[in-house]
């Protein structure tokens, strides 16, 4: 029998002793201590884990983030929302693969062309699954977030969101890049915005000589005649009788030869009652143009039909109905015959290399051309 049998039977066996009232309190002592501990221990327990949260409860403040601890959260933020191309953060659009991984705009476009250039599938350089415009989609929750996080404004060195610096740095920076209000007759100046007032009030400009604006007037009315000459060359054009246009669809191929080359080719069309074909090139034929940073396009078109007098003409291309592709009209003139039915081929007047990598990446070239017949 164990001592606490015996206790037992010790506390049973003499009730009315002293010692069995004293023994009896002490158990009863022991008793309550013990149900203390552990209503204390079951308390402490229920305050570690932490009671069920109320949905009627109001919304804790939040907890002020000192400010190292907020720079280090930028940091991170940065490398996470980075392009994984150009591991720099997105000014604009933001692309994604089927795994999530981010690409810019511009990246992700230069990506479309180079593989369009290389005869590849353009693949993410993080994880190597196929991308394209149907299978990558935006992400506007980084759009988002990329636009709220701050940035530095380069003339005053003050931080902004991302989605007002552009606003600052135009229209609110006192040390924003500004020129004279005389600028048009000859003034050079330019510097900070805070400063301007001060120059304007001590310009010379406006005191000049009758002469010397007359010089400046006549630079500024030349370069005014040049610009004019495109446009009132197309209004001339518009007053001849036969004219004709048409939406084309340059269609990428590829050479046949060793070195398979790609260019593109419309399927023929009708203009002016006879049947035409366009087709372009990239860098003019060059070897690997996906080695090069620079690239353009040239075309050139092509008479198909058979003409029983020489066909003068004028024609131009212009951007097509639902393409946003920026192109500045150029007016080019041919003579066509059975014996001379084609162009030279002539640059296709886009702005940039980074306007010509949006018309490669794209499945087909959409444009309008406009083709005048000159009188006799």
């Amino acid at each position: 029998m164990s001592s606490l049998e015996e206790r037992d039977v010790g506390v049973a066996a003499a009730p009315g002793s002293s010692s069995a009232g004293l023994g009896v309190g002490a158990v009863g002592a022991a008793v309550e201590a013990v149900a203390g501990v552990a209503a204390m221990q079951e308390e402490v327990g229920i305050r570690r884990e932490g009671p069920e949260p109320d949905p009627d409860e109001p919304p804790k403040k939040r907890v002020k983030i000192p400010e190292g601890e907020s720079g280090k959260l930028e940091e991170r933020l940065y490398s996470v929302l980075c392009c994984t191309v150009c591991l720099d953060l997105p000014k604009a659009s933001v692309y994604q693969c089927t795994n999530g991984h981010l690409m810019c705009a511009g990246c992700f476009i230069h990506l479309l062309a180079d593989s369009r250039l290389k005869e590849e599938q353009a693949t993410c350089p993080n994880c190597r699954c196929e991308i394209s415009k149907n299978l990558c989609c935006r992400n506007l929750a980084v759009e988002k977030a990329v636009s709220e996080l701050p940035t530095e404004c380069t003339f005053c060195l003050k931080q902004f969101p991302r989605s007002s610096l552009e606003r600052h740095q135009k229209e609110e920076c006192q040390d924003r890049v500004t020129q004279c209000k005389y600028k048009r007759i000859g003034c050079p100046w330019q510097g900070p915005f805070h400063e301007l007032p001060a120059h304007e009030s001590e310009c010379s400009h406006p005191t000049k000589t009758g002469t010397e604006l007359m010089g400046i007037l006549g630079e500024m009315d030349q370069n005014h005649r040049r610009d004019m000459q495109l446009y009132n060359s197309i209004f001339s054009l518009l007053c001849y009788e036969k004219i004709g246009f048409t939406e084309v669809q340059f269609r990428p191929y590829r050479t046949d030869d060793f070195i398979t080359r790609l260019y593109y080719e419309t399927p023929r069309f009708t203009v002016l009652n006879q049947t035409w074909v366009l087709k372009a090139r990239v860098n003019d034929s060059e070897r690997n143009p996906n080695l090069s940073c620079k690239r353009t396009l040239s075309f050139q078109l092509i008479l198909k039909s058979k003409v029983n007098s020489a066909l003068e003409c004028s024609f131009l291309l212009l951007k097509g109905p639902y393409d946003d592709v920026r192109i500045k009209p150029v007016i080019h003139h041919h003579s066509f015959s059975n014996d001379a039915n084609e162009t030279e081929y002539v640059p296709l007047p886009i702005s940039d290399s980074v306007e010509c990598n949006k018309l490669l990446a794209a499945k087909n070239i959409n444009l309008r051309l406009f083709i005048f017949q000159v009188q006799k």
